[in-house]
């Protein structure tokens, strides 16, 4: 009898991870020996090869450092069902020193990032960069949990659910331990176009 079930039951086991797996993205690879798109106190301007978004931000602080972070960024393909990117542009500048909220216009999706580091506030200005997708909307929208936990603290933020987009970000700025927590703004995208210019 056991030997009937075992038969009976794993197929369906099977059949059930292989599913599960097609949902959710594997380890992020950083780039080559994991290094840094920064180093502290310098700017610098990170985008994802054609028709990919950003998946994946980590970051270090260092007090030492003038309250600095290094950088890293994790790039996919967006789904096929999107299809290529119709185009993309640099958002406006967030100021150094403040607090902001930004979403791409246009409803784009965030494919990259462009900083630059101000001694005199101990902080970066950031853009974003973002790609349209066709006429895709978003949809189901929601914001993440503070990346990192706690100022000073390493961050390390991943999409772990294929399907779904940051589409920008809203930041708080400690003005005692000159850094930032991220909350990210996470959508997925409408699999067919709809009339909306910017939603």
């Amino acid at each position: 009898m056991d030997l009937v079930l075992l038969c009976v039951f794993l197929p369906l086991v099977t059949v059930a991870w292989g599913q599960y797996g097609d949902y959710y993205y594997g380890p992020y690879n950083y780039g080559d020996n994991d290094e840094w798109v920064n180093v502290y106190r310098q700017g610098f301007n990170f985008q994802c090869p054609h028709g990919q978004v950003i998946v994946a931000i980590r970051s270090v602080f260092n007090k030492k450092e003038g309250s600095d972070r290094l950088w890293n960024y994790a790039c996919m393909p967006a789904a096929q069902s999107l299809g290529e990117p119709t185009e993309c542009w640099w958002e406006e500048i967030n100021r150094a020193g403040t607090e902001w909220y930004q979403t791409c216009s246009n409803n784009g999706l965030v494919a990259g990032f462009q900083s630059q580091y101000f001694p005199s506030v101990l902080d970066r200005e950031w853009q974003f960069y973002c790609c349209r997708y066709s006429r895709r909307c978003p949809y189901s929208c929601w914001l993440t949990t503070e990346h990192p936990g706690h100022y000073g603290e390493d961050m390390d933020m991943m999409m772990y659910t294929y399907d779904h987009y940051i589409r920008g970000a809203t930041t708080t700025f400690s003005a005692v331990d000159r850094d930032r927590q991220w909350k990210f703004i996470v959508c997925r995208m409408t699999e067919y176009d709809c009339p909306f210019q910017n939603v």
